[in-house]
């Protein structure tokens, strides 16, 4: 498996069965390189979506456009891409599983809001939060918290899915802050990597991961800060 970070909460994950995309935000993602775009994008075979945020849906109307791929997200969000013109839509809820071919995403509870703004200020729900946690094959499981503040039922998504590597928001103001991320990672999961994402790409929210990694000090988990574009394989 090859993870690599996008900037913000946007990962391209490739294994040998799938490309995938999780929380596409490339246009006004100050952390990320425009030019590395058709390399994102290449041979893309899925796009999967933690809630309706624009710093989360991102370019995933004009991405599944461009590459076919199939996107994942909630009822609410994936009917509003219908109505955006993507075809190849597949909608979910908390606790429900879809099966693709090579892996699996299960819907999981995140603590956070979804939703879109219209050009007259209103603002549209779009239906619950989540997490996505991926079973793939044959490769480690996966779990991306979306935005998130810390929850006790951390502890019951490790135990239904013991999740190997995950992707944990820690940039403070909109999702849990690095000190409490590295609570939620060390209490509740038995991660073999970790990978922090959510911060750096706005001046309001925290500029590096030293919080986090300060925090996770003494973990058994691995710790990787890679850079926007690096590629971590596992």
């Amino acid at each position: 498996m090859k993870i690599t970070w996008l900037g913000h909460s946007a990962f391209h994950i490739e294994t040998a069965k799938a490309k995938i995309l999780i929380d596409p935000f490339f246009t006004g993602n100050p952390a990320f390189d425009e030019t590395k775009r058709k390399e994102a994008t290449a041979d893309l075979t899925h796009v999967l979506l933690t809630h309706g945020h624009g710093d989360h849906v991102g370019d995933t109307i004009a991405i599944a456009r461009e590459t076919g791929a199939t996107v994942l997200a909630n009822a609410d969000l994936a009917a509003w891409l219908g109505s955006k013109g993507v075809k190849k839509l597949e909608m979910g809820n908390t606790g429900g599983t879809i099966h693709f071919h090579g892996f699996s995403t299960t819907f999981v509870n995140a603590l956070h809001s979804s939703a879109q703004v219209t050009e007259d200020g209103v603002s549209h729900s779009l239906g619950n939060a989540n997490g996505l946690v991926l079973h793939f094959e044959d490769e480690p499981t996966l779990y991306h918290m979306g935005d998130t503040d810390i929850f006790g039922d951390m502890a019951l998504i490790n135990e239904l899915h013991q999740p190997e590597i995950g992707l944990v928001p820690i940039g403070d103001r909109f999702t849990m802050g690095g000190a409490v991320a590295a609570l939620a990672c060390q209490r509740y999961f038995k991660f073999g990597t970790v990978i922090p994402c959510h911060y750096g790409s706005f001046p309001i929210i925290d500029q590096t991961p030293d919080t986090f990694v300060a925090g996770m000090d003494g973990a058994k988990a691995k710790i990787e800060v890679p850079k926007v574009g690096e590629i971590v394989s596992r």
